[in-house]
């Protein structure tokens, strides 16, 4: 029986790591589309460069305040996905 709880365990884990990578995935890529649409920008603006160096300064600092609240959501989900594991492993040990 001792075995089987170690199983449960052992597989609560893996679960949740490959979700934590998942997230870490979709986060890098997140930050990599974003940079990429603001290199676009900067190649295909129709406007001067000190026109478009302030909307690229607006728009950068809109996506670093929705990255910083996307981050912060998904910490926040990963400590609870954390925290149900624990809770579940410790219930089956």
């Amino acid at each position: 029986m001792d075995n089987h709880n170690h199983d449960l365990a052992n597989d609560a884990h893996e679960s949740g790591a490959s979700w934590v990578g998942l997230l870490a995935g979709m986060l890098i890529s997140l930050l990599i589309g974003g940079l990429t649409g603001a290199l676009v920008m900067l190649l295909v603006a129709p406007q001067s460069g000190k026109r478009t160096r302030a909307k690229i300064h607006r728009q950068s600092a809109e996506w670093r305040e929705q990255a910083a609240d996307t981050m912060g959501d998904a910490v926040a989900s990963a400590r609870d996905k954390t925290r149900q594991i624990t809770h579940d492993v410790g219930k089956a040990g």
